[in-house]
């Protein structure tokens, strides 16, 4: 497995080994050992599943501390375009974002630490993504960020026209308005 840093502390992409031939594919998607000899220390309690169509866009969601979460996340079917925002207030990189396509053909994982607000675009028809959580989830410290905030100019890469996004999530705070814990 190849960990790749980005410019964000704390947020990497990672890259399976895959091994392919004519009965198609095989690959370790997560190894406690590999992930320990990478620097990654982080011990995983909870999974989960999500399946979305076309045009949804989920988050920007986070937990608030003490409930705070690292997150790997995979596609397994379809395409994504994962999105993470820094919402540390003394990270050199507060306020601004990242995104990643994460498909069911190149495999590719994010690994995120605590302090990002967290959410992906379903960029194709059945969409599934699978994360793995470090803390379990907890309802009180829910929170999230705008996924539409101009101070963020995050570029979806959808027709605004085709967009479905919740009514939890079209009411969540700007980054002006976050009091962030983080």
């Amino acid at each position: 497995m190849k960990l790749i840093k980005t410019e964000f502390e704390g947020l990497f992409v990672l890259e399976p080994t895959v091994f392919e031939d004519e009965r198609g594919f095989f690959m370790e998607s997560y190894n406690k050992e590999t992930l320990f000899s990478l620097g990654i220390n982080t011990v995983f309690v909870q999974d989960n599943h999500s399946k979305s169509g076309k045009g949804v866009i989920r988050g920007l969601h986070f937990q608030n501390p003490p409930f705070e979460q690292t997150k790997l996340i995979r596609t397994l079917q379809g395409r994504i375009l994962d999105v993470v925002v820094d919402i540390r207030k003394n990270s050199a990189t507060y306020g601004k974002h990242f995104s990643i396509e994460l498909t069911a053909e190149n495999k590719k994982q994010l690994l995120m630490s605590p302090g990002f607000a967290h959410g992906f675009a379903a960029l194709t028809d059945n969409v599934e993504i699978f994360y793995k959580c470090d803390q379990f989830y907890n309802r009180e410290s829910e929170s999230g960020l705008l996924y539409n905030d101009p101070d963020l100019n995050i570029d979806w890469k959808i027709n605004p026209a085709d967009l479905i996004i919740s009514a939890k999530d079209k009411a969540q705070p700007g980054l002006k308005e976050l009091n962030s814990a983080f």
